[in-house]
């Protein structure tokens, strides 16, 4: 079943993606992130689990980690044990490092720039972001207010969400709008991280495959 679905798993990958970013803009924003932001996370593990379907140790991380989100999701232990918002948000956070690592050792080794290439090129970029995000959810569950300008409500971490994911974007962007600010000393490194996360993919990855693009294409004609 994988090996059907492996060839298009960039393509798939990235829709997935799309939808975790701008699913809020199709569906009332407070019941996205209450019901269905979660699920769209699970659905992009199973994804993630194409993408390193050729990989057996990978694969079966992934695996792990979709069953202990998945029940995480059905019985709502985080709010039966408060401690396992963490682990949640480290579990997303191992997901989208490994996943951006394998995406860029792929489309670094890909012989054809095609558009399956393309959409892996956006969807690593998109998982830097997400790595952001995960990385100043977890400073600001661990110490409230590392971030001025949130609007926050007691013991919600899903008000956080969309928050903290746009703050994430904006900095990986460097665009940098100043309305959410890092007012802590970790807050301010992550937010540094972000930022050359983001510059040094753009100047190298990218670069790396518009050469190939422009060697293919010179050969081509």
């Amino acid at each position: 079943m994988l090996e059907k679905f492996y060839p298009h798993r960039f393509s798939i990958f990235f829709i997935s993606q799309i939808v975790i970013l701008f699913g809020s803009l199709l569906i009332p924003s407070g019941t996205f992130e209450n019901a269905i932001l979660s699920i769209f996370f699970l659905i992009n593990i199973v994804t993630g689990i194409v993408l390193v379907s050729k990989n057996k140790t990978l694969l079966s991380l992934f695996i792990g980690l979709l069953s202990l989100l998945f029940l995480n999701f059905i019985f709502k232990l985080e709010e039966k044990q408060p401690t396992f918002k963490y682990l949640k948000a480290g579990s997303y956070f191992l997901f989208y490092g490994i996943v951006a690592i394998q995406l860029i050792k792929q489309v670094w080794q890909a012989k054809i720039v095609n558009k399956n290439v393309i959409f892996g090129l956006i969807s690593g970029y998109i998982s830097l972001g997400l790595i952001g995000f995960f990385i100043c959810l977890a400073i600001e569950l661990a110490n409230p207010g590392s971030f001025e300008g949130l609007k926050t409500i007691a013991n919600n971490t899903d008000a956080l969400t969309e928050q903290l994911m746009y703050y994430s974007y904006i900095t990986l962007l460097t665009i940098g709008y100043g309305d959410i600010l890092p007012i802590t000393g970790l807050a301010q490194k992550a937010a540094i991280l972000i930022g050359l996360m983001g510059q040094i993919y753009l100047v190298v990855i990218t670069a790396i495959v518009v050469g190939k693009y422009i060697n293919q294409s010179s050969f081509n004609n």
